[in-house]
């Protein structure tokens, strides 16, 4: 099948249906959910991967269609996306130089405008050969520093970065945490790290001074720990 092709998993039936492609296919692109909405950003245009994009689009999963954004201020690829605070981040990559970004950016629906937020990653040591590792539990945002292994939580007020501890994964084993998952999970922080039963759980907190992880058992068999990419669906 040629191109980029968007798939929709239903739970319900355990089912796969093909979608209407995005307005602006793409790949190396934010994305975040919210409700019955998909938010993407930025990537590059896939056909030839060289572009580098500020535009972004919204998709309603009941009607399956598309909708087109207001383009971001920063054209980026290789950017993480999350839902906090009822808007849509788009946080960190590249470039169309290559430069990483340490600048971040919200869209608010209510305005219809997309905001920067200048040295948001200061504080985060940036890899080029991935997207920053972050998840949003209860509202708050959290990220893998995966340079030094350790939790850090975003603090709204300072723009600024707190330590949380560490993880008990390797995540600099491979370069820029490679390999390694870091989401949410309900109310939880999950990782899953790059050998055979690394998966752990724990409840954080922006006022706690150490995490408390637990082990969690993610099967059995052979299998390639290295993960590529993956995504969290509450039953």
């Amino acid at each position: 099948m040629d191109g980029a092709v968007i798939w929709r998993y239903e739970l319900t039936t355990n089912e796969w249906f093909k979608d209407p492609s995005m307005i602006t296919p793409r790949c190396r692109f934010a994305t975040a959910s919210c409700d019955t909405f998909a938010y993407v950003a930025g990537g590059l245009e896939t056909e030839n991967c060289i572009q580098v994009l500020n535009s972004a689009e919204k998709y309603n999963s009941e009607n399956q269609t598309w909708e087109k954004l207001p383009n971001m201020n920063q054209t980026r690829k290789s950017c993480s996306g999350c839902y906090l605070d009822n808007k849509f981040y788009v946080i960190g990559g590249q470039d169309e130089k290559d430069k990483d970004l340490t600048c971040g950016e919200f869209f608010d629906e209510m305005t219809n405008k997309w905001y920067l937020i200048p040295n948001m990653l200061k504080d985060i040591v940036l890899s080029s050969s991935r997207s920053p590792l972050i998840a949003v539990v209860n509202n708050e945002l959290y990220t893998l520093d995966a340079s030094s292994n350790e939790v850090k939580v975003y603090v709204k007020g300072t723009n600024s970065w707190k330590k949380l501890g560490f993880v008990p994964v390797r995540a600099d084993k491979l370069q820029g945490g490679w390999g390694v998952a870091f989401k949410s999970l309900g109310n939880e922080l999950l990782v899953i790290g790059t050998t055979s039963n690394s998966c752990y759980t724990c409840l954080p907190h922006p006022d706690l001074e150490v995490l408390e992880w637990k082990q969690i058992v993610c099967g059995s068999g052979n299998h390639n720990p290295f993960i590529h990419n993956c995504a969290v669906m509450l039953a």
